[in-house]
C-alpha cells in the first residue's frame, strides 16, 4: 500500500480565478470572432454555456462531471452535422472546434489545462483566416492573441493582479517585435500554387450576381455594400450612363423566372457580329465570386486569357472565381450589336410561356395594333407607362402571384430593377420584339484618391436588351424611366428616402477612403500568390526566383535579424539591478532609525530582525521579504509586474516609533 501510494503522481493545484478569467475573455473572442460564419443559435448555445461555466466555477471550482460533458459533446456533434451535413470542411470543421474548445473550459482546472486550451484557442483563432483574410479580420485575429499571451503569462510564479490593460501590454509589445520576421516569412517563404484547403464548396460562396433571375432575389443583393470589383481605365472613365458591366444574358423565361440559354457543345459558339465604335481599355480586380463568369462593360471585345466569349458577349472563365482575379479587357462604348439576327436568337427572343400573364400579352397586342411596324414606338410606349402609370422604385415589394408581370403591371406598382426589366421585356416579346434580359452592375463610386471605379455588390442591376431592325440589340434601362438617378447616381441615391442616412457626405468619404485600404490590402496582401512571389526580384533583374533562391534569402534574412538582436542585447547598456536599489532604499530608511545591516548578514536574517525590533510594523516587513526572496531566487529574471509592486512597498515603507 505504501509503494503504491508513493508511486502516485502528485495532485496538481487548482488555477485561481484570475486565469480562468484570462482563459474565458480568450474563448470568448475565438467564439465571436467565428459567430459570423456561425448559424445564430449554435453561436447563442456556445455562449450561453461559456457563460453558465464561468458562474458555475465561481461558485463551485471543479471540473464538470462527465455525465454532462458526454451528451453536450454529443449535442454538438449533431448540431455541426444538422447545420452543414457533415463534419468535414472549412465551416463545419470551425465550428466544431470552436465548440470543442468552449467544452474543454468544462475541465478546465489546472496549469495543463490551461496550456491546452490557450493551444487550441490559438488554433482556432487562426483557422477564421480560412474563411475571411480581409484586414479588419487579420488585425481582429492578432489582437485575439493578446489574452491567451496574457493567460499564458498569468500562469507564471510571483505575478500579482493588475489591471487588464497592464495585463495584455506585455503581449503587445511581443507581437510588435514579431512584426519584422513575420513580414520576412510573408515575403519569403515559398508558397503553393493552389490553396491548402480546396476550393469552398457551392455552400460556401458568398452571395452573388446568379446565372438566374426572378422577381425579388436580388434583395440581399442590394443590401450588401461590399466591395464586387475595382476598374482602372485607360484615359478618363466612362460618363456614369455608360457604366454597364455585362456578366449574364437571359433568354429563357418560364413565367417567374429568367435563365441563360443552354447552347449545346456541337452548336456554333461564336460571338455574334459587332461593329464597333469608341473603344475603351480597362483592367479589372474581381474579388472571389465562386462562379465562373467576369463581369465586362458592355460590349466586350476582348478575351482575357483562361476565358472564353459566348454567343452573346458573355465571358466565361475556364474555372470559378475562387481568389481576387485580375484581367483586362477591351470593350466597345458605342456598337450595332447583331444587326441581322438568325432564326435561332429570334426563336430565343420571342419564346413566352404559355398561360402566364394574359393581361400583359393583351397590352402588347394593343400597341402593336396602333403602332403597327413602328417597333420604336412600342418601346417608348412602354418606357412611357413605366415613367407615367405610377409606378415607383422601392427595395421592399408587394409580393406577385403566379401571373406576375400582370400582378406588377396592373396591380402592385411597385418594384426594383428586376421587376421592370422582366416586365419590359415580356411586354416587347408579346408584342413581337425580340428581347432578352442582361443582369450585371451599373454605376459605382469614382474614387478620386485612389482613380480607380469602386463597384459594389448593391451596384447589382438587371435591364433588357432589344432588337431592332437596322440597328441591332440595343440596351434599354427601363429602370431609369421611373428613378432617373439610379442610372446618373447609383443604387443607393435610387433608394431614396430608405438610404438617406447612408448617403450622407461625411460617411460616404469615409467609406470609399477606406476602400482604398482594402484594395491596398486585397493587392498586395491576399493577391501575394505564387507568381507574384517568383517575380519579387524583378526590379534587381533576376525574372524567377526558384524555391531553392526563396529559402537562402529566407535564411539570410532570418541570421541577419537574429544578429541584429543578438547585438543589441550584447551592445545595450546593462540596465541596473532595480530589486537590489529597492532593497537598499529599505536598509537606509531602517540604518536611519538604528537598524544596520551587517556585513555579513542576509537579507531573510537581517529583514527577520528588523521585524522583531518593530513588532508593530513586523507584518509588512515580513511581507517584504518574502517578496524579496521570491523575485530574487524563484527566477532567473523577477517579472516586471511584481518588482514594481516591491519597489513601490520599499519606497513608500515608512518606520513608525511606538510611543510608550
Amino acid at each position: 500500500m505504501t509503494l503504491w501510494a508513493r508511486r502516485k503522481k502528485p495532485v496538481e493545484p487548482a488555477i485561481d480565478n484570475r486565469v480562468f478569467d484570462l482563459l474565458s475573455i480568450t474563448v470568448t473572442l475565438v467564439l465571436l470572432v467565428h459567430a459570423p460564419h456561425l448559424p445564430w443559435w449554435l453561436s447563442i448555445a456556445l455562449a450561453l454555456t461559456l457563460g453558465w461555466r464561468w458562474w458555475q466555477r465561481r461558485r463551485h471550482m471543479g471540473r464538470v462531471p462527465a455525465w454532462l460533458k458526454i451528451p453536450l459533446l454529443a449535442l454538438l456533434t449533431l448540431a455541426v452535422v444538422v447545420s452543414y451535413g457533415n463534419i468535414f470542411g472549412r465551416e463545419p470543421g470551425t465550428a466544431l472546434a470552436v465548440g470543442l474548445l468552449i467544452l474543454k473550459l468544462l475541465e478546465t482546472e489546472t496549469a495543463r489545462d490551461v496550456h491546452v486550451g490557450v493551444g487550441f484557442a490559438c488554433f482556432a483563432l487562426m483557422s477564421a483566416l480560412l474563411i475571411d483574410q480581409g484586414l479588419v479580420a487579420t488585425v481582429v485575429v492578432a489582437l485575439g492573441l493578446l489574452p491567451a499571451l496574457a493567460t499564458l503569462r498569468a500562469l507564471e510564479p510571483a505575478q500579482v493582479p493588475v489591471s487588464l490593460p497592464r495585463t495584455l501590454l506585455p503581449g503587445l509589445v511581443l507581437l510588435v517585435a514579431a512584426i519584422p520576421m513575420a513580414l520576412l516569412a510573408f515575403l519569403l517563404v515559398p508558397r503553393l500554387s493552389e490553396p491548402l484547403w480546396g476550393a469552398p464548396t457551392p455552400d460556401e460562396a458568398r452571395i452573388g450576381l446568379s446565372d438566374s433571375m426572378s422577381p425579388g432575389n436580388f434583395t440581399d443583393l442590394l443590401i450588401d455594400d461590399s466591395p464586387a470589383m475595382r476598374v482602372t481605365f485607360d484615359g478618363a472613365p466612362p460618363p456614369p450612363d455608360q457604366r454597364y458591366f455585362r456578366a449574364y444574358v437571359m433568354w429563357n423565361y418560364d413565367g417567374r423566372s429568367w435563365r441563360r440559354a443552354f447552347v449545346r457543345h456541337d452548336e456554333m459558339q461564336v460571338p455574334t457580329p459587332i461593329e464597333a465604335g469608341t473603344t475603351i481599355n480597362y483592367s479589372v480586380s474581381l474579388v472571389p465570386t465562386h462562379q465562373r463568369v467576369l463581369p465586362a462593360l458592355d460590349v466586350p471585345l476582348s478575351v482575357p486569357a483562361q476565358a472564353r466569349m459566348q454567343p452573346d458577349h458573355e465571358i466565361l472563365a475556364d474555372k470559378p472565381v475562387n481568389d481576387p482575379l485580375n484581367y483586362t479587357l477591351r470593350s466597345a462604348l458605342g456598337y450595332r450589336l447583331q444587326p441581322d439576327l438568325d432564326d435561332r436568337a429570334r426563336r430565343l427572343g420571342l419564346q413566352r410561356p404559355i398561360g402566364f400573364n394574359p393581361r400583359t400579352l393583351a397590352l402588347a397586342a394593343q400597341w402593336r395594333q396602333r403602332f403597327g411596324n413602328n417597333d420604336a414606338a412600342i418601346v417608348q410606349a412602354a418606357l412611357s407607362l413605366f415613367h407615367d402609370g405610377g409606378f415607383r422604385y422601392t427595395l421592399a415589394p408587394a409580393p406577385l402571384g403566379r401571373d406576375a408581370v400582370d400582378d406588377f403591371l396592373f396591380s402592385t406598382h411597385e418594384g426594383f430593377c428586376e421587376h421592370y426589366s422582366s416586365a419590359f421585356t415580356l411586354l416587347m416579346r408579346d408584342a413581337g420584339i425580340p428581347a432578352r434580359v442582361v443582369t450585371g452592375y451599373q454605376g459605382g463610386y469614382w474614387n478620386k484618391f485612389g482613380n480607380y471605379l469602386l463597384v459594389r455588390n448593391s451596384d447589382a442591376h438587371a435591364w433588357s436588351e432589344v432588337w431592332l431592325a437596322g440597328r441591332g440589340w440595343i440596351r434599354v434601362d427601363p429602370t431609369g424611366a421611373v428613378r432617373p438617378e439610379r442610372v446618373s447616381m447609383g443604387a443607393s441615391a435610387a433608394a431614396g428616402d430608405q438610404l438617406s442616412w447612408y448617403r450622407t457626405d461625411w460617411l460616404q468619404g469615409i467609406r470609399n477612403r477606406w476602400d482604398i485600404v482594402n484594395r491596398w490590402w486585397a493587392q498586395g496582401v491576399i493577391g501575394f500568390d505564387s507568381l507574384r512571389q517568383r517575380g519579387l526580384l524583378t526590379p534587381f533583374g533576376v525574372r524567377d526566383v526558384d524555391t531553392a533562391t526563396l529559402g537562402v534569402l529566407l535564411a539570410i534574412g532570418s541570421v541577419l535579424f537574429i544578429g541584429i538582436g543578438l547585438g543589441w542585447a550584447l551592445l545595450r547598456r546593462q540596465p541596473r539591478d532595480s530589486l537590489r536599489t529597492a532593497l537598499r532604499e529599505l536598509e537606509r530608511k531602517l540604518a536611519h532609525e538604528g537598524i544596520v545591516r551587517r556585513s555579513s548578514e542576509g537579507p531573510q536574517h537581517y529583514l527577520s530582525r528588523a521585524a522583531r525590533a518593530l513588532p508593530h510594523q513586523r507584518d509588512e516587513l515580513t511581507t517584504l521579504m518574502k517578496s524579496y526572496l521570491e523575485l530574487r531566487y524563484a527566477n532567473d529574471i523577477p517579472a516586471p509586474e511584481p518588482l514594481y509592486a516591491f519597489r513601490r512597498a520599499a519606497r513608500e515603507f515608512r518606520v513608525t516609533r511606538v510611543v510608550k
